[in-house]
């Protein structure tokens, strides 16, 4: 569902007077929303170590704090929900780069181990 949204929000690229007012927010934020929601549920089917399911439900709040900057841009807190957004995803990153949660590689993201691992 998420995919086909995307592939609705870039025919509105291409032709955005045949979609009604306002609904560019809708589908930037339903697409962000709903690849939090299915991030998560990914994450619970295959039972994570704790440490790993709390950075899943962190880049998952970025994506929804993206979502409502995404689905109410006039609101005075439209600011402040991008911004938050920023931390989160770049706190990720940051885990990412200094190796925290320490985890074995996910086959079901192709992930092999390199030699000294």
């Amino acid at each position: 569902m998420t995919l086909a949204d995307v592939g609705v929000l870039l025919v509105w690229d291409a032709r955005p007077g045949i979609f009604p007012a306002r609904s560019h927010d809708f589908l930037g934020a339903f697409s962000l929303a709903m690849i939090a929601v299915a991030y998560l549920a990914y994450q619970i089917v295959h039972r994570p170590p704790l440490k790993e399911l709390a950075k899943a439900i962190l880049l998952a709040v970025a994506f929804l704090f993206w979502a409502a900057n995404q689905l109410w841009p006039a609101s005075p807190q439209a600011t402040l929900f991008n911004d938050i957004a920023i931390a989160l995803f770049v706190f990720d990153v940051f885990l990412v780069m200094i190796g925290w949660p320490p985890t074995s590689p996910d086959s079901s993201f192709a992930e092999t181990r390199t030699e000294g691992e």
